[in-house]
């Protein structure tokens, strides 16, 4: 029997997400990723569980998209952690992740192909037929899934930020991001900062663990965290507005460096002058890991965002889906998890001629998918981003009561709504 095709381009949380669905529920999956590593982002990031994350992760497990969640909380260095603005977090390594999210794709049977980058598409009555790859040859397909992301290419971060940085994405060795929706004939959205200027800085640096001092190793080793108070000449509140992690945007971080443990070591702000962060006791001898330039710059994001429905169907294209920062102004591996695993479940259900899911308000996964969806049509939504972790959306999901750590009570609600383990129901 020949297989129906689900072709994923981006190989990121979403889209390995996208892919695990799809393939659980029946379909021949290729995971397109242009790098030579999965999971994007995801190498530099690190937080999971931290604050609204707790219960979007727990619906996401009764749902059925448990596989990423398990990895992530295997690998923890750290867990019910505290820090600035943020509860009960897990810190996972970095240095470790990669790999094992890769060994289980393959497992699973999804083809990868790595160090392919797509260029264009091939397209029919607003019917996406397949993806033409920079080495000349095509990936055809039933149903697409774009989860590329929205950074880059590199004019991109000097046009709307300070210049390439030689991030984890390494646009200039592997090529730029290309937009699937763009190429398809749709007007992408582009996210904004406070001051209207397009695009967000990253929000946050990779310290090499071995050029701090013994105490603050020992201190990241044991703890997790390590907060380090800032010159009070060095201070810029002013910062916190380019940050694209608004959960961040708390004065405690711009008062303070706040390290934290995953693998290397986590700096919490966009990017620091490296002479500056010298002065610090303890950070004599710094040295940035990623992005390599973080004294002058980080990559730029939300530069380009599909317009999409609430089942993660791209409008205007008839088989195309997409997750992650490219379904909208999400922030974090949580939610590129929960958009991503949507989009997988949905393509299958596509081909099959079956009507789509959409995951209703009573569930803080359903809800972050609309109330961004309707937010981003208006200017001060542009301006925003849509987190489980904080900034406006965790407020939002405490005032809803849709925010809590009992497993149990979030089981419960998943069940009401006759969703448990819908994500593996063939």
């Amino acid at each position: 029997m020949i297989l129906d095709t689900v072709v994923i381009i981006g190989g990121g949380w979403a889209g390995c997400a996208a892919s695990i669905r799809a393939k659980k529920m029946g379909a021949k999956v290729v995971l397109i990723e242009r790098t030579d590593m999965l999971l994007g982002l995801g190498n530099v990031g690190g937080i999971m569980r931290n604050n609204g994350r707790y219960t979007a992760t727990e619906e996401n497990i009764y749902l059925g998209a448990n596989e990423l969640f398990e990895i992530t909380d295997m690998y923890s260095r750290h867990k019910n952690l505290d820090f600035p603005g943020h509860k009960h977090a897990s810190l996972y390594d970095v240095t470790k992740i990669e790999p094992e999210v890769r060994r289980l794709l393959v497992n699973l049977g999804i083809e990868v192909l790595l160090k392919k980058r797509a260029i264009d598409v091939i397209i029919n009555n607003r019917t996406i037929e397949g993806i033409a790859l920079n080495d000349d040859s095509v990936i055809y397909g039933d149903v697409f899934i774009e989860t590329t992301g929205s950074t880059g290419p590199m004019g991109n971060c000097l046009r709307y930020g300070n210049g390439c940085s030689m991030c984890i994405l390494r646009c200039p060795t592997f090529g730029p991001r290309i937009s699937i929706s763009e190429k398809s004939g749709i007007e992408d959205l582009i996210g904004k900062k406070k001051d209207g200027t397009f695009g967000a800085f990253s929000g946050s640096c990779k310290l090499n663990k071995d050029s701090l001092s013994s105490e603050i190793r020992n201190e990241l080793d044991e703890k997790g965290v390590v907060i380090l108070p800032v010159p009070k000449e060095d201070i810029h509140l002013d910062k916190l507005d380019k940050k694209v992690c608004q959960q961040y945007a708390l004065k405690e971080y711009a008062e303070n460096i706040i390290l934290l443990d995953t693998g290397h070591a986590k700096m919490m702000t966009t990017f620091y002058p490296l002479e500056d962060l010298r002065k610090i006791h303890g950070l004599e001898n710094a040295r940035y890991e990623d992005p390599y330039s973080g004294g002058i710059g980080n990559s730029v994001r939300y530069l380009s965002m599909a317009p999409r429905d609430n089942t993660m169907k791209v409008i205007g294209v008839n088989n195309l889906f997409c997750g992650g920062e490219k379904a909208g102004l999400f922030v974090g591996h949580t939610e590129a998890i929960t958009t991503g695993s949507l989009a997988g479940y949905n393509s299958v259900k596509m081909i099959r001629g079956e009507k789509l899911l959409e995951l209703p308000r009573t569930l803080a996964v359903g809800d972050i998918i609309s109330y961004e969806n309707e937010m981003i049509l208006k200017e001060e939504g542009l301006q925003k981003r849509y987190t489980f972790a904080g900034s406006d959306y965790f407020n939002r999901m405490k005032d809803l009561n849709l925010y809590s750590v009992d497993i149990e009570a979030i089981k419960e609600r998943v069940k009401n709504n006759k969703l448990l383990n819908i994500y593996n129901r063939n």
